[in-house]
């Protein structure tokens, strides 16, 4: 099976994207599926299931497969443009969906993530703040680490004067098994500059993003 290339991305300031990752993002290593096949072939073993059942014999490739589409992003360049109309108000997407792995326990968190960020010198195109949401989701990860590595990327690499980035998520180790409470959802955010020091923009972003009533 052809490995997955490394997708980490890179800046792009209306030219040509220059050779290097984001400020601050480390590329990450592919999934080993041969080795992910292997450990899941065992698993069904400890299991008590006989891997090599007409139901099970392509388990194995299935769940590497799945686990490599599940950590693996996709490369995009983080486009950025000069913000000429001097734009100084909110700019947010609320609502992105995100699907991540819980690194305790390898069970998905699902939910969305609503970032916003107050521009300087440069915008960004509106559809790269998805792109950062999912290039820190597609990870085995905590909640309260990704939300923080969103608006981390976005203040090291667009240096606007504020970000804000809020997720809700179910976690389904806390949905399926455990304390079984279906339907919470946890709540995770992270304010970088006016909107971590400015009450009034804080609230803002919050109420723009339906968090508050």
């Amino acid at each position: 099976m052809e490995a997955a290339k490394s997708s980490i991305g890179t800046l792009n300031n209306g030219g040509p994207a220059p050779a290097r990752a984001f400020r601050g993002v480390h590329r990450r290593h592919v999934p080993d599926v041969q080795a992910v096949e292997r450990a899941v072939a065992d698993l069904l073993v400890g299991l008590g299931k006989n891997p090599a059942d007409e139901h099970l014999k392509e388990t194995p490739r299935r769940v590497a497969q799945a686990y490599q589409d599940m950590l693996t992003p996709r490369d995009f360049d983080l486009t950025t443009f000069p913000n000429d109309e001097n734009y100084d108000e909110l700019v947010l997407v609320s609502g992105i969906p995100v699907y991540s792995l819980c690194e305790h326990h390898m069970l998905p968190f699902h939910g969305v993530a609503h970032i916003g960020y107050l521009p300087g010198d440069r915008i960004l195109g509106l559809s790269k703040l998805a792109r950062v949401a999912e290039l820190f989701s597609r990870d085995l990860q905590v909640q309260e680490r990704l939300t923080k590595q969103i608006a981390d990327c976005l203040r090291d690499n667009l240096a606007p004067r504020g970000v804000g980035v809020v997720i809700q998520a179910e976690h389904l180790c806390m949905t399926m098994r455990g304390v079984q409470a279906a339907g919470t959802r946890t709540v995770t955010s992270t304010m970088h500059g006016t909107l971590r020091d400015d009450a009034r923009s804080r609230a803002e972003f919050l109420s723009l993003a339906g968090l508050t009533t």
